[in-house]
């Protein structure tokens, strides 16, 4: 395989990768996905506060409350096959148009009825609020574009996400450039939504030109009953997972609005976006290695633990990087970025922030629990973590308003991705390899 870029490399580096290709790929791949994701984090970032302070408190609040409401429902059709469909691919790559074309109509169905769904759903809960009701169904209107992300499980299985990011990417610096025309000519609120919809279709686009480009043809997928069944037999408590991840990601924001209001929503938001912007880092590493320890665990239990015990000491070691400074500037951050408007935000950033240790570390134990197909006790886990966020912010929203819900956050996902491990024998050990994470030894 042609790896151009390790010739950048000092010497002692380019040594130690001699051979290793497997190595080679799984960091070229991640390389990829950082360049996209740093590209999103910064531009997005700048454009994002950008509208924040155009919009204000309360207006962007509100399309917040519009994007939390959304996303409840996004995870549903997704139907949890990401690392499924990557799994049976890897195993079986003479399958491969089968797989794809059954996930892909599974998604677009499924994406569909959920729109549908949502819709009616906002129309009920907020009567007579039609701006609610158009950026809902905007912004949810993407969902039926996801149902192309099925090509990507293909180049995830073969660690090729660099065709991903050129796909996405050119979809979002070209609605990038749309919203600084939206903000310099003061545009209503539903149109970013739309810009936000023209970027899903652009990407879905992208990865069907990316997808021919590379010899393959969505016309040769296929889509198969039995197939169906087995992929959402193996899937089905991802699906829930996933849907109890969003809810407990999301719920605070919703539970804000209904309690307080939509400026505390947009105050909070503020906090929540600098806090999550940082997470495309161990979605990247470890939708990177995956095939990898899938491998590992074929090859040796050893080589499969020790893997693993790496990957979240490094998960640990990134939110540690992020976290520590930011705990302390986060005040000056929030007004350097936001405004005076937004000075609130501080402390619910200093709290938010350290959830993304339990992120890192929760993201990377999700590929152990894929590859022993040990789903179920994921959603196990989760389940008790969406619980706890619901009632601690039910508790703690009424007296501390966007702090209590920070306190919630990050209660709920230390129980979920730490403490849920001492409840079950069989995630024993995995919670002695976190605990070894979070003090880096191991």
């Amino acid at each position: 395989m042609n790896q151009a870029w390790i010739q950048l490399l000092p010497p002692i580096l380019r040594s130690k990768l001699h051979g290793r290709h497997t190595l080679q790929k799984i960091l070229s791949n991640t390389g990829w996905l950082f360049a996209d994701r740093i590209l999103r984090m910064g531009v997005g970032l700048l454009v994002g506060v950008w509208v924040a302070r155009y919009l204000g408190p309360e207006q962007f609040g509100l399309f917040n409350y519009a994007i939390a409401f959304v996303s409840l429902f996004s995870v549903i059709p997704t139907l949890g096959l990401d690392s499924i469909v990557i799994r049976e691919i890897v195993h079986h790559p003479e399958q491969k148009h089968e797989l794809l074309g059954t996930a892909f109509t599974l998604k677009l169905v499924s994406g569909i009825a959920i729109w549908l769904v949502t819709i009616g759903v906002i129309a009920q809960l907020n009567p007579g609020q039609s701006l609610t009701h158009w950026l809902v169904g905007v912004i949810a209107a993407g969902m039926v574009f996801q149902s192309l992300d099925t090509i990507d499980f293909w180049f995830q299985s073969q660690v090729q996400s660099k065709y991903t990011v050129y796909a996405k990417n050119i979809a979002f610096v070209c609605t990038t450039f749309v919203k600084v025309w939206l903000l310099m000519i003061k545009a209503p609120l539903i149109a970013f939504a739309w810009v936000g919809l023209a970027e899903t279709a652009l990407g879905s686009l992208g990865l069907v030109i990316a997808y021919r480009a590379n010899g393959e043809l969505i016309t040769a997928w296929r889509s198969r009953l039995i197939t169906a069944k087995k992929l959402l037999g193996d899937s089905y408590p991802l699906i829930l997972s996933s849907l109890a991840i969003m809810v407990y990601m999301r719920i605070d924001q919703l539970m804000l609005a209904q309690q307080v209001g939509n400026q505390e929503v947009g105050i909070y938001s503020a906090a929540v976006r600098l806090a999550e912007v940082w997470y495309f880092i161990p979605m990247a590493i470890v939708s990177s290695t995956f095939p990898s320890i899938m491998e590992a665990r074929q090859i040796s239990e050893t080589i499969f633990y020790e893997r693993l015990q790496k990957l979240y000491r490094l998960m640990a070691l990134l939110a540690y990087t992020v976290a520590i400074p930011t705990t302390f500037l986060a005040e000056p951050i929030i007004k350097l970025l936001f405004g005076a408007t937004y000075e609130k935000a501080s402390p619910m950033l200093a709290i938010l922030i350290w959830t993304g240790l339990f992120v890192n570390l929760g993201v990377a134990r999700s590929s152990f629990l894929t590859v022993m197909n040990w789903t179920k006790l994921h959603l196990l886990t989760v389940l008790l973590g969406c619980g706890l966020n619901i009632i601690l912010n039910y508790i703690l929203i009424p007296s501390y308003g966007g702090i209590g819900s920070a306190i919630a956050t990050f209660t709920s996902y230390l129980c979920a991705t730490y403490l849920a491990c001492f409840l079950h024998k069989s995630l024993f050990k995995t919670g002695s390899m976190l605990t070894k994470a979070m003090f880096l030894i191991g």
